[in-house]
């Protein structure tokens, strides 16, 4: 932060209140600033807005990790229907020879 500059009333350019504009700080002027509701709704509404920040991002990581586990567990099925189809291929392999031997004789 810089000693010198201009600010805002929340930001000073300085903390040292000696320092600081007159027109800046409301503490300062001998007018009283008017203060503007919609100003203050939309700082509280900002406030809010950045207290949830952590909530929404747990929600969407916790979205991301379900979808990660239903795409495993679809894999994990696709490799146990393939395995399962591989063994009734060699199950069937098995009888047709089976049969054929017991035809030949």
């Amino acid at each position: 932060m810089t000693t010198t500059g201009t600010g805002t009333i929340d930001r000073p350019g300085t903390r040292d209140p000696k320092k600081q504009d007159p027109t800046m700080n409301p503490t300062l002027t001998d007018t009283p600033v008017p203060v503007n509701a919609d100003a203050i709704e939309s700082r509280q509404n900002r406030n809010h807005a950045m207290q949830l920040i952590p909530e929404a991002l747990a929600r969407a990581h916790m979205h991301e990790r379900l979808r990660e586990a239903e795409s495993e567990r679809r894999a994990h099925r696709l490799a146990t229907a393939r395995r399962m189809q591989r063994r009734a291929e060699r199950a069937s392999l098995r009888a047709r020879r089976a049969l054929a031997i017991a035809v030949m004789q």
